[in-house]
C-alpha cells in the first residue's frame, strides 16, 4: 500500500516536480572499458607492431629459405647485378654512339675478357701454387710460434704446444684438401655443376646489360603511383652503391695487391705472383680477406727469408693498410660503403653461414643496398638523422645540467634566506635581552 501511495503521489506531482525527479535518479554511466580500446591504447599499438615485425620476419625468412634452395639462380643473377651495376656506366656511354645491342655485346666481351681471361688464368696460377703456399704458411706459423714459447717460456704460465700442432695440423690438412675447394663453391655447385652457373651467369649479365633500363621500367610500371617515386629513388640508389662497391673495391684490391707484391719482389720473396693475386681477391672482403691475406704473406716471408724480412713485409702490409683504410676507401668507396664496422662485420658472419666465401662476398654490397633504400622509404636520405640525435642529446644533455645548476642556486638562495632569517631573528633576540637588561637597571639608577 505504500507503494501505492507514493506512486499516486508522483503522479499527482506538477510536470516541474515529476522532471526535477527524473533528473535526480541515479543515472548509469557507460563502462569505460571497449573492445576498441584494446587496440587503441599503447599496450595495443605495441602488440600490433610486434605483430607485424613478426610477420615480416615470417616473410623474410621464408624468402631467405627459398633463395638457399635456388643458389643455381639466385647467386649467378646477383652477381650478374653487381657486375651489370657496375658496368651500365659504359653501356650508356656507347649508347650515345652504338645501338643498345651492339654496346651490350662491347662491354659484355670486353669484361669477359678481362674477368674471363686475366682472372683466370690469375686465379689458376694461385691455385696452382696453393699447397705450396699453406705449407710454408703452416711452417711460418711453427716458427713464430717457437719464438713465441721462446718469450714466454720464463713466464709463470704455459700454453700446450699439443693442443696448438694439433690445430696447425687440422687446418693445413682441411685447406690443402679438396674439400675446401668444393666448399668454397658451395653456394654455386649446391643445385648443379660450376659450368652451368657460370653459363647462367654470362647469360643473365648480358640480358642486363642489354635490356637492363627495360627490365627496371617493366617492373615501375606495375608499382603503384604515389610509391613510384620511391621505387625509381631506391633503383638509381642500388645501382650506384653496387657499381660504386664494385669499382671502389676493385681499385683499393689493385693498390693492395700492387703494393704487397713490390714488396715481395723487391725482398725477392718467392711466391710473390701468387700472393698478389690472394691479396687482390681478399680485398674484396672487407676487414677480413686483406688482412689475412698480409699474414699469409708475412708467414711465407718468415719461412723463406728470416724474421728480418718477415718484419719488413709486415711492416708493408700494415702501411698498405692504413693507406686504404684512411685515404683510399674514404676518396674512393665516397657513399658506396655507409656502413658501421660493426654492421659490416655482422653481415660478414651472415653471409658466410649462409653461404659460404661466395656469401661472405655478398654480403656487404647487398647490406649497403638495403640500407640505402631503407634510408629511401624512411625519408632519411637527405638528412644526417644521426648528428640531428647527437645534436639533440646534447641539448637535452645541457638543458639538464642548466636545471640542476638552476636548482642547486635555488637551495642555495632558500639556505642563504633562512640563515638571513635566523640572523634577525638572533639580532632581535639580543636587542630584546638588551632592552631587558636596561631596563633591569633603570630603577636602581633612579634609586
Amino acid at each position: 500500500m505504500a507503494f501505492f501511495r507514493k506512486a499516486a503521489s508522483s503522479k499527482n506531482r506538477p510536470p516541474t516536480q515529476q522532471v526535477v525527479v527524473a533528473a535526480e535518479a541515479p543515472v548509469r554511466e557507460r563502462p569505460e572499458f571497449t573492445v576498441q580500446g584494446l587496440w587503441t591504447d599503447m599496450l595495443g599499438r605495441l602488440g600490433i607492431r610486434c605483430l607485424q615485425i613478426l610477420i615480416v620476419g615470417l616473410v623474410a625468412g621464408f624468402v631467405i629459405i627459398g633463395m638457399l634452395r635456388l643458389t643455381m639462380i639466385v647467386i649467378p643473377t646477383l652477381i650478374a647485378l653487381i657486375l651489370s651495376c657496375a658496368l651500365w656506366p659504359l653501356v650508356t656511354k656507347l649508347r650515345k654512339h652504338l645501338s643498345p645491342m651492339l654496346s651490350a655485346w662491347v662491354v659484355f666481351l670486353g669484361s669477359l675478357l678481362v674477368l674471363g681471361g686475366i682472372g683466370t688464368g690469375l686465379v689458376f696460377s694461385v691455385m696452382r701454387e696453393w699447397n705450396t703456399l699453406v705449407n710454408q704458411a703452416a711452417e711460418g706459423f711453427n716458427q713464430l710460434n717457437d719464438l713465441v714459447q721462446q718469450f714466454i717460456g720464463d713466464m709463470p704460465f704455459t700454453v700446450d704446444q699439443g693442443q696448438i700442432d694439433e690445430a696447425v695440423d687440422t687446418v693445413t690438412s682441411f685447406i690443402t684438401s679438396s674439400q675446401f675447394g668444393a666448399g668454397a663453391l658451395n653456394t654455386i655447385t649446391a643445385a648443379g655443376s660450376f659450368v652451368t652457373g657460370s653459363i647462367l651467369l654470362m647469360v643473365i649479365l648480358f640480358f642486363f646489360l642489354k635490356d637492363g633500363d627495360r627490365i627496371w621500367a617493366f617492373f615501375i610500371s606495375w608499382t603503384p603511383k604515389h610509391y613510384r617515386h620511391k621505387w625509381i629513388t631506391s633503383g638509381d640508389r642500388a645501382l650506384h652503391t653496387f657499381g660504386g662497391y664494385i669499382r671502389g673495391t676493385a681499385i683499393i684490391a689493385a693498390v693492395d695487391a700492387i703494393g704487397v707484391t713490390a714488396t715481395l719482389l723487391v725482398l725477392q720473396v718467392p711466391l710473390a705472383l701468387p700472393l698478389g693475386v690472394v691479396v687482390f681477391l681478399g680485398a674484396f672482403i672487407p676487414m677480413v680477406g686483406a688482412t689475412v691475406a698480409g699474414i699469409l704473406a708475412t708467414l711465407v716471408g718468415l719461412v723463406t727469408s728470416g724474421p728480418l724480412v718477415a718484419l719488413v713485409v709486415l711492416a708493408a702490409v700494415i702501411i698498405v693498410n692504413q693507406l686504404e683504410g684512411n685515404f683510399l676507401q674514404p676518396v674512393v668507396m665516397a657513399q658506396a660503403l655507409n656502413l658501421h664496422a660493426l654492421v659490416i662485420l655482422m653481415a660478414l658472419t651472415a653471409g658466410t653461414v649462409l653461404g659460404g666465401i661466395v656469401g661472405a662476398v655478398l654480403a656487404v654490397p647487398l647490406s649497403a643496398v638495403a640500407w640505402g633504400i631503407i634510408k629511401v622509404w624512411t625519408e632519411r636520405e637527405n638528412m644526417d638523422a644521426v648528428a640531428a640525435a647527437k645534436a639533440q642529446i646534447k641539448i637535452e644533455a645541457e638543458i639538464r645540467a642548466e636545471d640542476k645548476a638552476l636548482e642547486k642556486l635555488k637551495k642555495k638562495e632558500k639556505v642563504d634566506e633562512v640563515k638571513q632569517d635566523v640572523d634577525e631573528m638572533a639580532d632581535e633576540i639580543i636587542a630584546n635581552s638588551e632592552e631587558h637588561s636596561d631596563k633591569a637597571q633603570r630603577p636602581d639608577t633612579e634609586q
